[in-house]
């Protein structure tokens, strides 16, 4: 089913720049797993790019391996590798870890799966879930996270609403009633984004570049204005004019914070919002052009080409090709 990211309707839209990035943070492409585990075991998780893994440890605990970061999680804990790098869970260090994909797995439906695996020892109850956000905003968002974000919901009182959704998403996940799949789905959507509210507060990098661009008044004002109206005849001057700011100030501001020049960043987020409706819409070039405000498709396709760095055309194939991987993978 075809969303398209331009024209998305909301009677109610966000009052602020960064709440408007959080609501799009709306999950796609999902695939879950639940395991039941038994020490030793072990298993690496392929890369996989475009999409963001999270872990939930609903009993025992794990290692987790994810480039240079060694670290324990445990139950009531979540932890996010938002970039879809390939990482490793463990019992704990040394453990072998097989591929998961060479792992059998009990399938649920084309998206849903039961791993069992281990030697029969202590047990460690997960839920592993694999999504990606189609649209550009959360695409900003998500690109500029660390490399990992741990949540220790089970060691910080301010967290029980999590420890409580941690609860309920597991409980759905053993019994798998109707509908339980759209819960799971809807309680990710709120833990991914809350883990990235809390990495938000308390980590200093959060209040730098384009994050911190969206919290300044006048900078924020003016991603939105370009956000909610791409095909516009944006120029600095009429951006600075919206803000009653002099021309220069709001350039040296803007490339300041934002870290690119306010012109550059328009062009590049039309080139992210036509990326996103070729994914996910059955539309033609020509009419992403006259979307977007260009005068001709070729125009158009000269500008995204040298944004993305490949033709509008390769997106399309190369999204088509990845969903066929991760159902193929589902069900290998």
């Amino acid at each position: 089913m075809h969303t398209d990211v331009m024209n998305e309707t909301d009677p109610f839209p966000p009052s602020d720049p960064l709440g408007e990035a959080l609501h799009f943070l709306r999950m796609s492409g999902a695939y879950y797993c639940r395991s039941e585990l038994t020490a030793p075991w072990g298993f690496t998780m392929p890369p996989m790019p475009g999409y963001l893994w999270f872990h939930v440890v609903t009993s025992g605990r794990l290692w987790l391996e994810a480039g240079d970061d060694r670290r324990w999680i445990q139950p009531g804990d979540l932890a996010l590798v938002p970039h879809g790098d390939g990482h490793v869970l463990r019992s704990e260090p040394g453990a072998p870890a097989p591929d998961i994909l060479d792992l059998e797995r009990e399938p649920v439906s084309d998206r849903y799966e039961i791993l069992r695996h281990g030697a029969g020892g202590a047990s460690t109850g997960l839920i592993c879930g694999a999504v990606r956000f189609r649209h550009p905003a959360a695409a900003n968002l998500i690109d500029i996270l660390p490399r990992t974000i741990h949540i220790e919901a089970s060691t910080s009182p301010k967290l029980e609403w999590m420890r409580t959704m941690l609860q309920l998403m597991a409980a759905e996940a053993r019994e798998l009633r109707p509908g339980g799949e759209a819960v799971i789905t809807r309680l990710g959507d709120i833990l991914v984004i809350q883990a990235i509210r809390a990495w938000m507060e308390s980590d200093p990098a959060a209040q730098a570049g384009w994050l911190g661009a969206l919290q300044d008044p006048q900078i924020g004002r003016a991603i939105t204005l370009i956000h909610r109206d791409p095909a516009r005849h944006w120029t600095v001057a009429s951006l600075a004019y919206e803000l009653a700011m002099s021309r220069s100030a709001f350039a040296a501001r803007f490339t300041a914070l934002v870290g690119e020049p306010v012109m550059s960043y328009v062009t590049r987020w039309r080139m992210q919002l036509a990326a996103a409706a070729l994914k996910d819409e059955d539309v033609t070039i020509g009419e992403l052009a006259d979307r977007l405000g260009y005068q001709s498709e070729a125009a158009f396709s000269r500008a995204f080409k040298r944004v993305m760095g490949m033709p509008p055309g390769a997106i399309r194939k190369i999204a088509d090709e990845q969903d066929r991987l991760l159902v193929a993978s589902a069900a290998d």
